[in-house]
């Protein structure tokens, strides 16, 4: 028999669609564990299959082609322990099939496009982070990916970004200013009109003043920092790695900006920048390199992209181990009353 937990923290991970969502949750996976984390795709809320989306003319990114009171419904009933019956949304057919059985466990992930959309389903969020890739950088991985594994040509692969481009700027880009975390892939400024996008600035977007969340830092906490690593200590090719640390304004939010431009070429020298981070939430010294390490295979593991994912991923243990001891606090006061 499957006990349900009395606490489910809830974790949401926005943003379009190849932007590196899969790659985050397997590291999510590393965290806490498959059997503590149940993931919901939040594409299962259409509520339009694939043709009458084409007949009604939107897309799937359009909140007309899904059901956000079954969603917020349903993951209010997860937040509270309680078992659902999910719709399935089939991606190879594009229709919407019978729903599952789901019962809940102490981590309950849901991501996709609209997890910070709706503000009843947003406020059911323990921690947010938003997956945003500048628009160069998406087209380029784009072409890469579609050309070569699809078939696709050029101008077949720009004409569905801008397609889906009026109803990703209106229903998913917005969403960023609710998040938690920012993870913000822009092309280089190392390399000056770069075109391959091999190279990427890498930029953790982290809010102020969120009850239980400190940011990490680089050397100094508050202060603007500029740290050029390479030398004795950190193997550097051209064109070599940049770190940057400041406080900034976002949204109208204060924020913290954690940022590296460039590559690594030895992973197991993190260490070296690892040491110099501050509020990493890590358990030991290591513990982040350790983690990179482990999947040097998974995308962006040679970048800020990798490295940020990992310390987002602390951030969220850190907040699922503080939600779940107030709760054993909380109830040893009452035992004790």
């Amino acid at each position: 028999m499957t006990m349900t937990p009395d606490r489910v923290v809830l974790i949401g991970v926005a943003g379009d669609s190849g932007c590196g969502k899969s790659t985050f949750l397997r590291r999510l996976a590393d965290l806490f564990g498959e059997e503590l984390m149940t993931v919901i795709c939040l594409d299962d809320y259409h509520s339009l299959d694939r043709k009458q989306r084409k007949v009604a003319g939107v897309t799937a990114l359009n909140p007309k082609a899904n059901n956000f009171d079954l969603m917020y419904e349903q993951i209010k009933a997860l937040k509270e322990g309680q078992s659902i019956q999910k719709p399935i949304y089939n991606h190879e057919t594009g229709m919407i099939d019978p729903p599952e059985l789901i019962t809940p466990t102490p981590i309950v992930v849901i991501e996709g496009l609209h997890p910070l959309f709706d503000e009843r389903v947003r406020e059911l969020v323990d921690f947010g982070v938003y997956l945003d890739i500048d628009d160069e950088v998406k087209i380029a991985w784009k072409i890469q990916r579609d050309m070569s594994e699809r078939g696709h040509t050029y101008e077949d692969v720009l004409a569905s970004i801008n397609a889906r481009r009026p109803d990703f700027e209106a229903f998913i880009d917005p969403q960023k200013q609710h998040a938690d975390v920012v993870i913000q892939i822009l092309p280089t400024q190392l390399i000056k009109d770069d075109q391959e996008k091999k190279v990427l600035r890498v930029r953790l977007i982290q809010k102020e003043g969120i009850d239980g969340f400190e940011p990490v830092y680089l050397f100094d906490e508050g202060s603007t920092i500029d740290w050029i690593p390479c030398g004795r200590k950190l193997t550097c090719s051209y064109p070599g790695i940049r770190l940057y640390y400041g406080p900034d304004s976002y949204y109208g939010n204060n924020v913290s900006v954690l940022e590296v431009d460039g590559n690594f070429e030895r992973l197991e020298e993190l260490i070296y920048v690892e040491s110099h981070l501050s509020n990493t939430s890590t358990r030991y010294h290591g513990e982040m390199t350790e983690l990179l390490l482990k999947h040097r295979s998974y995308p962006g593991s040679t970048n800020g992209s990798g490295l940020f994912q990992v310390l987002v991923g602390l951030k969220m243990r850190a907040t699922y181990e503080k939600l779940m001891g107030m709760n054993t606090q909380l109830a040893a006061k009452a035992v004790s009353n």
